[in-house]
């Protein structure tokens, strides 16, 4: 769609909340999937300082997750700018999406809206390699989920009882069989800093001396009672003790309006179809927005370009003679399965100038 579009529908929700918006929507498409990442805080900063100091400030957020390290640094970045900051939560906001309405004032989650537990996954350099290519590319690391491990050595002794330290120690043997020891070092350091982040992130929420009572028990219920999948809608998420706004039937509207421009324009309910890229071609290359931060006054892209090529051919493969009993038909014939290569190549966050 259009830029055009997506600002008439900012200009709308800016009506509605009387105060500035900024949207922050990464794509979860495969295999061009982004999260929400470090390199998004300079981006936001040039969009705060067009708008400046404001009594509130709104952050319209659509993400599945991302780099642990940003959801502080975003909060303080617009808590340099706003007295009150709300997060907006059309539908999805998991894992360092939630970490970001932690350090909201407000969240206003719609029907459609959905938090998540904070137990990240791990993108270190010594992950397992999912696919062959540079072992320094973190897009073909397998990530590591923190709570997987913790629930994997709690699996050996809560479950299966083994209490004997010979035990405990072939438990550990086997998982750095698989896990580089210095992938699980930055499993254990992830897992130690989340338990530090969520309070840290909650005071701004909770500031009131009866509501920070309420820190440890939300601290726990983010980081290890729910597994990461879990879903916590707006009323779960009120239960559990978090500052949650429903919108009203016109606010909700016009927040869903808006996700649905980026959802078209991140293609996010179209499956990747090599085929339909390269049609006769035996290779091709082609570019993906798959992030956007905008606002009235700028808007930013962050665009994957995306090369395919076809895999030679194998020859047919015949199932072996003789196994077939007597009157059944020939030998089938297997045809051969079409394989593709695709690379992808991160172009970083890009000026909209086109409208």
């Amino acid at each position: 769609m259009p830029r055009k579009d997506r600002l008439e529908a900012i200009k709308n929700l800016e009506a509605i909340c009387e105060s500035p918006v900024i949207t922050y929507v990464t794509g979860d498409r495969r295999p061009t999937a982004y999260q929400i990442s470090d390199d998004a805080v300079r981006v936001l900063y040039r969009h705060l300082q067009v708008i400046g100091s404001q009594n509130r400030i709104n952050l319209f957020l659509y993400t599945r997750g991302g780099q642990l390290v940003a959801p502080p640094r975003i909060v303080h970045l617009f808590r340099e700018y706003a007295k009150t900051f709300y997060a907006l939560v059309p539908y999805r906001a998991h894992s360092a999406g939630t970490s970001i309405c932690l350090g909201a004032d407000n969240i206003i989650i719609g029907k459609m809206g959905e938090l998540s537990p904070i137990d990240p996954t791990t993108a270190n350099p010594f992950n397992p390699q999912a696919m062959p290519g540079d072992p320094r590319n973190m897009l073909t690391k397998i990530p590591i989920s923190v709570e997987d491990v913790d629930a994997y050595l709690s699996l050996a002794t809560d479950r299966a009882k083994l209490v004997s330290e010979k035990e405990k120690i072939e438990v550990f043997r086997a998982l750095t069989d698989k896990i580089q020891p210095i992938a699980l070092g930055n499993v254990h350091r992830v897992s130690k800093d989340i338990r530090t982040l969520t309070p840290e992130l909650l005071t701004y929420q909770l500031k009131k001396a009866e509501e920070k009572i309420k820190i440890p028990e939300i601290t726990k219920a983010l980081t290890e009672t729910y597994t990461h999948n879990y879903l916590i809608t707006r009323d779960i998420a009120e239960r559990i003790g978090l500052k949650v706004t429903k919108p009203d039937d016109k606010l909700e509207s016009t927040m869903w309006t808006l996700y649905e421009l980026y959802e078209k324009d991140l293609h996010l309910r179209e499956i990747f179809d090599p085929e339909e890229i390269l049609g006769d071609q035996e290779s091709a290359t082609v570019t993906y927005d798959v992030a956007f931060i905008e606002s009235l006054h700028r808007g930013d892209v962050f665009r994957m370009e995306i090369s395919v090529r076809r895999a030679p051919r194998r020859a047919p493969a015949i199932l072996p003679p003789g196994v077939a009993p007597p009157g059944a038909p020939p030998p089938a014939v297997v045809p051969p399965i079409e394989e593709f290569t695709v690379k992808l190549k991160p172009k970083g966050w890009i000026e909209i100038t086109e409208d």
